[in-house]
């Protein structure tokens, strides 16, 4: 996915879910944050970002938060990509575990839910994707703060392979430095029993590490899931 042109900038402060300063060309600026997640580790006052200048009447903001440096790994912080970079890369048949598929759609319902893809592979499958931006020793864990919504779509998940449809979780680890993925218990003990649970009823689970190259954010190769 080409993210366009991006501009070099410095974190200040994350002044409420969804909004940080930023320093940019010397000034001080508005920037809109697109990721719920407490990214406590890597919004530091100080932190060297990348930002994408965005226009609009009615926004509030100059700039879209892109991604944000931990050392020298690139770790793109937007929690809006992960669906359409596994889409992009089924419709290139460049994922193993989907050979075979095609992509459908986005956002398909199942009973009083939406997931984020759907696709053809023989029969419908139901895919709910996963925006991880934390990584601790090599570990890639989700989710960073609770997240009620996403308990939710595991136990739909489940629901929908009983039913015979095929279900699948996706973390997109939106960096490329780690060798594993697990849940993070310590965070979200009950998202983790909800993936726990519906792996026993058949869900699949794939890790997805990305890297960023010449302006471009891909899924690369898949990583262990420790689950």
């Amino acid at each position: 996915m080409d993210l366009g042109f991006l501009k070099k900038g410095k974190f200040l402060k994350r002044l409420n879910r969804f909004l940080g300063a930023v320093e940019v060309d010397g000034k001080e600026s508005l920037c809109f944050i697109p990721n719920p997640g407490r990214l406590q580790e890597l919004l530091k006052n100080g932190s060297e970002v990348y930002l994408k200048e965005v226009g609009g009447q009615k926004r509030k903001t100059t700039f879209d938060l892109v991604a944000v440096m931990s050392g020298d790994v690139f770790v793109s912080v937007d929690s809006r990509l992960p669906s359409k970079l596994f889409a992009e890369a089924i419709d290139k048949g460049v994922l193993e575990e989907f050979r075979g598929c095609s992509f459908t759609r986005f956002e398909p319902g199942f009973e009083d839910v939406r997931f984020d893809v759907e696709l053809s592979c023989q029969s419908r499958c139901l895919v709910e994707t996963k925006s991880c931006t934390l990584v601790v020793d090599g570990v890639a864990l989700f989710p960073d703060a609770p997240t009620v919504r996403g308990k939710r779509h595991m136990e739909m998940l489940a629901e929908a392979k009983k039913r015979g449809l095929r279900s699948a979780v996706v973390i997109v680890i939106q960096r490329d430095d780690a060798r594993v993925f697990r849940p993070n218990e310590e965070t979200d003990p009950d998202f983790s029993m909800a993936l726990k649970r519906a792996v026993r009823e058949g869900v699949e689970v794939y890790a997805y590490l990305t890297e960023f190259e010449n302006n471009t954010l891909f899924l690369t190769h898949p990583v262990e899931v420790d689950v």
